[in-house]
């Protein structure tokens, strides 16, 4: 982040734009919309700064510019057509640890300014950190045909009602969760229709009603790791909850989406490494739910198919606690499809078997002789640790040693990587790449495909293919 964005409450503070033509003229409208008190020097100022003047909206000092003009300004903007000049400008704003802004010029900014939506009291700004201010703009563009007018009336009616509602709730977690359902209600839909009075009876109505709030724990799916695979429901569940409970195949992207005051919870689980016992996972989301907590436990890929969601929905629901469960993209549809590899093709795999290499002890073996199956996919989770008994396994039940296989670490990830040979030399293959968790493995038929179809991989650079190992020590 190059610059801190902040927003700048400039009533009656001094600010200085130096400068008299119509860049000085538009950076001047900017700053008088935030009320500023508002001085401009310059040789020479056009007609429209003449007549703000008259109007009493600004100050006009006509004259060259000295370093001393800076002095007792909080703000200052250089907007000048003289290069020079701007640089002196510049320096001694710097000098005297003023905030200074140089159009056009952003190595000499120490503040700049955004492309904004403006729904007051709400604004919203977008920065590129001055390198492609157009793309800024192109980006307001989209908002504000996205957000409503109505914005602004809603922001300044619920401001009406903020300390009744600090009042009636104690802790920040009761107000957020009342002010989410307010904005889920028709409170919503009446300043939209201009009914301003009836919204505030309903919003006066719903503060009066509201009981304790109830815990709930939203169980959501993360998918394989790209955060655009996200549902929109899994975002808005995101960011409604007061903690979050993560594993560590969670990506760090995705968890920059959950709310920056929600508290964090990580009960990760890696290979030989249990961080946080399952038991003692379930027993965590019930004690946050039972104290009124909204909890987000959030897992990757999907959370029924190999993410133990159904334990930890069972012990919620033998516990009365209320729940949410939204599905994610699983690894193995995500990861095949960014690595070019249909997991059903009409000419090579006619099923598809989801599988982990990862049992409950003492569990129930394996059916290898389904899995060995010709003509089929295996999509294998958690597999890279006992790739050499798998291997072993769908060779000895009747697999060729052909059959092709790729290996998919990080997928739908910048740091994903693709290799790819055949059964032989499964673990022979991670092992000489090094290959870590999380990695899917698909063997099968459709593993061929991918060098022809990884339009992803070969776009975005972000895989490293290996050739079929033939000769192995």
């Amino acid at each position: 982040m190059q610059y801190l964005p902040i927003f700048t409450k400039l009533d009656n503070k001094p600010v200085l734009i130096v400068g008299g033509g119509d860049v000085a003229l538009r950076k001047a409208s900017a700053v008088l919309k935030a009320r500023a008190k508002l001085t401009l020097v310059a040789p020479s100022f056009c007609e429209q700064l003449q007549t703000l003047q008259q109007q009493g909206a600004v100050t006009l000092v006509e004259a060259p510019f000295s370093d001393n003009h800076v002095e007792g300004f909080m703000l200052v903007i250089a907007a000048t057509d003289n290069d020079e000049v701007n640089a002196q400008v510049h320096q001694a704003a710097e000098q005297r640890n003023i905030f200074v802004n140089v159009v056009d010029d952003q190595p000499k900014c120490s503040f700049i300014f955004p492309s904004i939506v403006d729904r007051n009291p709400v604004t919203i700004a977008i920065s590129s950190a001055g390198t492609a201010p157009v793309l800024a703009r192109r980006l307001r563009e989209k908002l504000e045909t996205l957000i409503p007018h109505h914005i602004g009336p809603l922001a300044d009616l619920v401001g009406r009602f903020r300390s009744q509602v600090k009042s009636r709730f104690a802790h920040f977690a009761d107000r957020r969760q009342f002010w989410e359902r307010v904005f889920d209600s028709n409170v919503v839909s009446e300043v939209q229709k201009g009914n301003e009075d009836e919204a505030y009876q309903q919003l006066q109505q719903m503060l009066t009603d509201t009981p304790a709030p109830q815990g709930e724990v939203y169980v959501v799916g993360a998918g394989p790791g790209d955060p655009e695979l996200l549902t929109l429901k899994a975002l808005q569940l995101m960011q409604q909850a007061d903690v979050v409970v993560y594993d560590y195949l969670v990506s760090n992207e995705i968890m920059e989406l959950v709310r920056r005051d929600a508290d964090l919870i990580c009960v990760g689980k890696r290979a030989g490494d249990h961080s946080v016992a399952q038991e003692r996972t379930n027993e965590i989301l019930v004690e946050l739910a039972q104290q009124g907590k909204k909890v987000c436990r959030i897992k990757g890929g999907d959370p029924f198919i190999y993410g133990r969601g159904g334990e930890e929905v069972q012990v919620l629901a033998e516990h009365g606690v209320r729940y949410q469960i939204v599905p994610g993209i699983t690894a193995a549809a995500g990861c095949s499809a960014y690595a070019g590899i249909p997991l059903t093709h009409r000419d090579h795999a006619q099923s598809i078997q989801f599988v982990t290499g990862h049992c409950k002890k003492d569990g129930q073996e394996l059916d290898w002789q389904s899995l060995a199956k010709p003509n089929q996919t295996l999509a294998i989770y958690m597999g890279v640790v006992k790739s050499p008994d798998i291997k072993a396994q769908l060779i000895k039940h009747g697999r060729a040693t052909s059959t092709p296989v790729a290996i998919i670490e990080n997928g739908t990830r910048k740091e994903q990587r693709v290799f790819t040979g055949t059964l032989q030399h499964l673990d022979e293959l991670i092992h000489q790449h090094k290959v870590q968790s999380p990695a899917l493995l698909i063997v099968g038929e459709v593993a061929s495909l991918h060098q022809q179809l990884a339009w992803f991989s070969t776009q975005h650079q972000v895989s490293s293919f290996a050739q079929p190992i033939t000769d192995v020590a």
